[in-house]
């Protein structure tokens, strides 16, 4: 007999076995078998009494179907089974319903995690294979009942009051942010103010800093001392005076600087030290890849998870980096020791007295170490050859990243000149870098300009006074990488959520990504307008971040997760939900045949959002099921296409839209050069692997029904052929989309 190791994605398998050898049989779950069914009270799937929870669950689809059977039959041959899920609260959840799913009891199965897939990290994590953590479990299931009652009890008021298409636990108060951005961007109101400047010959520019008798001319420390990785390190801040108010004012400084001498009054240099930033978090790692490649949060994950999963090298295949799901900055010993080495052997000089030890932030779960190489000799540069372009960026920056983390400090010489002008004074700033460190691998640092050395007392020539008018900005919107800065800091969602948020936000129509910034939609705003009103607290970024902190608690063991969603849903989820509804003078919804048959499912209609709903038909002789619009009206009409079959895969398939849960769904919006030709506006590329040239067009913008996809036949774009042979009517020539270019493949 053979040992089973069960891991979740079929990609980690050869690198697996690269490593045990033959006498181990190693399968794939793909992720969960089994859901929360679709039948009871709202389709949740759960019931809740007053002293549990009585949770019923049902094989993912067909595809769950079928690795059921087929895992059950390898662990009959199995001596041993070895749940290998991923390391975090889904991970064990998938363990644990592996265990009830292959009925498997205690003595015949161990757990095993490991967070990078190494020879020595995989056999020490067989050699202490552990039993299940069943409040992590507990986490994980309270995590699953959290989301689907939130978003299964509060999405239907929405449709009630015509304001949004779902809500979520999470979903929702990182919408609010964004919409909240919106509002001040719109209710802002831009004031006038002057930059007051000199320009000397001797090669420097000062700024407004005062009047002698009120300017501060103490040195004020200005330095960044912590790395943001949501900020463009190719923008600089631009150098500003104190702010002047009106032009007449503006003039008479100018006028002042122009008769009278300027002296050097204090000149002074100093030198200091910007110490290595701590290496990536998943957090950080989509704020920096977002920032510097334009990568998407979910994009970005993908492509860590190849590099995590293996990939074919001339040395074999091996796993490049470690658990990239994480909000811990520490690392390993061996890793520190490893750098240290690397260091000592390429870069001597950059060896640091001290390491620097990295302190994670209040409420890290720390379970795993931060995002690293797991092999510190692989350079990137070294197997450039053999990544895709995308996965040369994502592992470049990690291997940087953890090599600075390690480096020495970098040193700089600050200096600053403080000028007296009759009761005018103006200041200059300027930085040198000394020794890099470990900017040599990770540069954030600002370009400052360099001044001359000057003497105190010394008279500087005038070359230039003069001002700049300029106003107030707004504040920016969100990017990806911003809102998902601003998620961790507020303590909304966790590492393995982050990319799951901006996928949400995007698929459901509440954001559109312009450029490198999120704005929301028409739908988005109104959806978070309605929600402000009746379910406030919903949105309110610290209950979710209160939420998150009793999933950590509760994964900890010191609480139960039953009692705790009981509790919860008692005393304020339902209370909300009934203010909610007489706010909105709605009644309590009526069920819908689709949930009295519990044929409602958790897949979003692509079109208008509702919740897709299971419905049987003929064929054959046989009874199959297909997945489409649970809304009747929308039905009928914007999502008469949304038509899913189940393919032999157990997945479910349109031919226009593609697969739900495809890896390409919620990627960021690209615009092509197709008008819409209803409302003029450009066309979204919508990435699909089952059309003409990887994607079809959709309109993100006022019609929804708007759908083009690629005929080779006619060499154009074309809405999709109605199924009846009936001639199109004269009227519709007048839409047909102007001919372009035939897409490119993405293949």
């Amino acid at each position: 007999m053979t040992k089973l190791l069960i891991v979740e994605s079929p990609n980690k398998i050869k690198t697996l076995k690269s490593i045990l050898g033959a006498d181990w049989n190693i399968q794939a779950s793909l992720g969960h078998i089994t859901e929360l069914a679709h039948d009871g009270e709202d389709s949740l799937g759960f019931t809740l009494h007053s002293d549990r929870i009585e949770c019923r669950y049902q094989p993912r689809a067909d595809r769950g179907k079928k690795v059921i059977a087929q895992l059950r039959e390898a662990a009959k041959r199995a001596e041993l089974v070895y749940l290998a899920t991923d390391p975090d609260r889904e991970g064990e959840g998938i363990s644990f319903h592996l265990m009830q799913q292959l009925r498997l009891k205690k003595g015949q199965y161990k757990r095993v995690t490991y967070t990078q897939i190494t020879d020595a990290a995989v056999k020490a994590a067989i050699a202490n294979a552990r039993e299940l953590d069943f409040a992590l479990v507990g986490a994980q299931q309270a995590r699953q009942c959290l989301d689907k009652l939130v978003g299964y009890k509060v999405s239907p008021i929405l449709w009630q009051s015509s304001g949004g298409k779902s809500a979520g636990r999470v979903q929702s108060p990182a919408l609010h942010l964004v919409c909240d951005r919106e509002r001040a961007i719109q209710n802002f109101k831009p004031t006038d103010y002057w930059s007051v400047w000199v320009e000397y010959a001797e090669g420097l520019r000062a700024y407004y800093l005062g009047r002698l008798n009120d300017a501060q001319t103490e040195e004020r420390e200005r330095d960044d001392l912590q790395t943001d990785d949501a900020a463009d390190p190719s923008q600089t801040q631009q150098t500003e005076s104190k702010r002047v108010l009106s032009q007449a004012q503006a003039d008479r400084l100018v006028q002042i600087a122009q008769s009278y001498p300027h002296q050097v009054i204090e000149f002074a240099g100093r030198q200091t030290k910007k110490s290595p930033p701590p290496p990536l978090t998943t957090s950080s790692l989509q704020q920096a890849a977002g920032v510097r490649y334009g990568f998407g949060a979910e994009k970005t994950m993908q492509i860590a998870q190849t590099l995590f999963e293996g990939v074919d090298l001339p040395q074999g295949r091996k796993a490049l980096i470690t658990y990239h799901r994480t909000d811990s900055v520490a690392l390993a010993p061996e890793f520190c020791e490893a750098a240290q080495q690397w260091l000592t052997k390429h870069d001597p000089q950059n060896v640091p007295a001290r390491t620097v030890k990295h302190r994670d932030k209040p409420g890290a779960q720390g379970a795993h170490e931060a995002i690293r190489p797991t092999y510190l000799e692989i350079t990137p540069e070294s197997i450039q050859s053999h990544l895709s372009s995308e996965q040369f960026k994502l592992y470049n920056l990690i291997w940087r990243r953890a090599i600075a983390s390690q480096c020495a400090p970098a040193q700089l010489q600050k200096t600053r000149a403080v000028i007296r002008s009759a009761e005018l004074v103006w200041e200059a700033r300027g930085s040198v870098v000394i020794f890099p460190g470990y900017t040599k691998y990770w540069n954030d640092l600002g370009q400052d300009a360099q001044l001359p050395t000057l003497r105190q007392g010394q008279v500087l020539r005038l070359k230039q006074a003069a001002h700049t008018k300029k106003q107030t900005q707004p504040p920016a919107r969100y990017s990806e990488a911003k809102l998902v800065q601003t998620l961790e800091r507020l303590g909304i969602g966790r590492p393995s959520t982050y990319a799951t948020i901006m996928r949400i936000l995007k698929e459901r129509g509440y954001v559109q990504v312009k450029g490198k910034v999120l704005v929301p939609t028409e739908v988005g705003l109104k959806t978070d307008e309605i929600l402000a009103q009746i379910l406030p607290n919903l949105i309110d970024a610290g209950l979710t971040a209160e939420m998150e902190a009793a999933l950590d608690v509760i994964a900890e063991g010191k609480r139960d997760w039953q009692r705790y969603l009981i509790d919860w849903n008692q005393d304020a989820f339902q209370p909300a939900l009934a203010r909610a509804r007489q706010r909105l003078g709605v009644a309590e919804r009526p069920t819908s045949e689709a949930e009295v048959a519990g044929n409602l499912t958790e897949h979003s209609c692509p079109v208008c959002g509702n919740f897709l709903e299971e419905h049987q038909y003929q064929k054959d002789g046989e009874v199959r099921v297909l997945l489409r619009c649970s809304s009747p009206k929308n039905r009928s009409k914007s999502c008469k296409d949304v038509i899913f079959f189940r393919t032999k895969h157990g997945a479910w398939w349109n031919k226009q839209i593609g697969t739900i849960g495809d890896t390409s769904v919620g990627r960021e919006d690209e615009l092509s050069d197709v008008s819409c030709p209803d409302c003029s506006k450009p066309l979204s590329k919508i990435p699909s692997q089952k059309v003409t040239g990887g994607f079809f067009l959709k309109c993100k913008h006022d019609c929804p029904d708007v759908v083009l996809f690629w005929s080779d036949r006619a060499n154009q774009w074309e809405r999709p052929k109605p199924k009846s042979t009936s001639s199109v009517p004269p009227s519709s020539k007048s839409s047909r989309p102007r001919k372009t270019s035939k897409p490119k493949s993405r293949i």
